[in-house]
């Protein structure tokens, strides 16, 4: 890697930073606390939320019906999804410890909260543990991929991808020789962040 480009990835990192603190002040000015895992909102706000909320006659009644009709296509993902769950959750569990990999927190990426608004009502909250739930779990599924293509094949692709995961830049040229050279380091890159943060 050029020193132009590492140049330019730190000042991503930096403006990612920046963005995130932003991003987080404007999430702030709607005052809550969370104890215990649990979300609360003041007197006031939580007034207002409920002013907010749709009671389920009406948001069934002036639904669509073609989004009441694929609903059951939507969750029908349901079975796969806690089938892959599994699978991801014992695939890091055996193969990571072996690697020397940093295990992914499964609860940093799944997260359940949504369930605490006052103006969701419960067709609303339902949905939302399902997209919480589902979303949660790709994110999670491929930052395990992630670290595994680090590990094994950490090769940029010659033809354009849609989606660039967080290690993806760090990965060697499409036909550069030196690939075994810098696998190497980027093996040990991803093995000591294993031994700062799991003891096994």
């Amino acid at each position: 890697m050029n020193k132009k480009i590492k140049e330019l990835l730190a000042q991503i990192t930096i403006l990612e930073d920046q963005l995130k603190e932003e991003l987080e002040k404007e999430d702030n000015r709607i005052p809550f606390t969370i104890e215990r895992g649990r979300v609360w909102f003041d007197k006031e706000t939580l007034r207002r939320q409920k002013e907010a909320l749709i009671d389920l006659y009406h948001y069934i009644k002036n639904s669509e019906i073609l989004y009441i009709l694929t609903a059951p296509v939507i969750y029908a993902v349901i079975v796969p999804a806690l089938v892959l769950d599994l699978f991801v959750t014992v695939y890091q569990a055996v193969n990571f410890r072996v690697y020397k990999i940093p295990l992914v927190k499964r609860s940093d990426y799944i997260v359940f909260d949504r369930q605490y608004l006052a103006y969701l009502n419960i067709v609303e909250k339902i949905n939302c543990l399902y997209c919480s739930y589902f979303n949660g779990l790709m994110a999670y599924a491929g930052e395990v991929a992630a670290r595994t293509e680090q590990f094994w094949c950490p090769i940029k692709h010659a033809k354009k991808i849609a989606y660039r995961h967080r290690h993806y830049d760090k990965f060697v040229s499409y036909g550069d020789e030196h690939y075994h050279e810098k696998l190497e380091a980027l093996r040990k890159e991803l093995q000591e962040a294993y031994k700062s943060t799991f003891k096994g």
